[in-house]
């Protein structure tokens, strides 16, 4: 079969289109499976660890997938990255930096996607100023989306990672994507709410909520992520089952997706041309309070 692959930008379009791809071919098995990408002017290269996890899912189901008619612009991004290298091309170098490589973690990874926010994503040059004490909830929130995933997604499929850094628009965007069971049906069986996907993923983002049991309390990193954010000037999106939620210049918005996205994907982008600094409220005081 072929599917006819649209540009995949950051945004509720982009994910509606990756959903589309998935609702088409998910009960393929033993087939051959061309994404022809004629028509993919522009991908936005975060968007690679939903659009990986869901190929990986094909591929586990036995077919043969073929990447077709890459534009030239669209194949130099996503070889720097790694993508393309899973699907029969060569990596190429990214001598500006700009990439967060496409990766695929298995669920008893966690100390290598440690290692892996900590160089690609922590460090960066381009990370808004952070105090030491807030730059340690910043990671432990990043590594709480990987810890989620492991602990309630229940995937045996992987956990799916990618960014970039984009200095024309100043922005760097960092993708997490599970194949797993989504926050609907993670939170209708351990608190037995039936919301929608929507509710669900809105239910998740506030602190004082969490599945998880034991006095270790949960919930928090996407709290932290989405104060953060709001104070930066970037955004976070979420998309789960058939729900996708966006916050964005202190606003959320959440829209219905077409189809559903087997799993969750958790997307933050921030705004690197922010010159404050930033540390928690409990930490000494200074200019800049978060």
């Amino acid at each position: 079969m072929k599917f006819l692959l649209p540009e995949i930008r950051h945004d509720l379009k982009g994910f509606q289109s990756l959903v589309s791809l998935e609702a088409e071919t998910k009960d393929c098995i033993f087939d051959e499976i061309d994404i022809d990408m004629i028509a993919t002017s522009w991908f936005d290269a975060d968007m690679c660890a939903a659009f990986g996890a869901i190929l990986y899912r094909l591929g586990e189901n036995l077919n043969t997938i073929r990447l077709i008619n890459v534009c030239t612009s669209v194949e130099k991004i996503l070889s720097k990255n790694g993508f393309l290298s899973h699907y029969g091309r060569e990596k190429v170098p990214d001598r500006w930096g700009t990439t967060i490589p496409y990766r695929r973690f298995d669920v008893k990874d966690d100390r290598y996607f440690a290692d892996y926010i900590e160089n690609e994503l922590i460090h960066r040059a381009e990370m808004p100023i952070m105090s030491p004490g807030l730059l340690k909830k910043f990671r432990e929130s990043i590594f709480e989306i990987f810890s989620n995933a492991v602990l309630h997604s229940r995937t045996d499929l992987g956990i799916f990672s990618c960014g970039q850094f984009y200095p024309a628009r100043q922005r760097l965007d960092f993708s997490v994507t599970d194949l797993g069971v989504g926050m609907r049906q993670n939170i209708q069986d351990h608190t037995g709410l039936i919301l929608s996907a929507e509710a669900a993923i809105q239910w998740t983002t506030e602190g004082r909520n969490t599945t998880k049991n034991g006095p270790v309390p949960g919930g928090l990193g996407l709290k932290l992520l989405r104060e953060f954010i709001d104070l930066n000037g970037g955004c976070i999106q979420i998309v789960s089952d058939a729900g996708y939620w966006r916050r964005e210049n202190r606003e959320t918005i959440t829209r219905p997706l077409n189809y559903s996205f087997p799993g969750t994907v958790v997307t933050v982008e921030i705004n690197t041309a922010d010159t404050n600094s930033y540390k928690l409220v409990s930490e000494p005081a200074t200019t800049d309070i978060f």
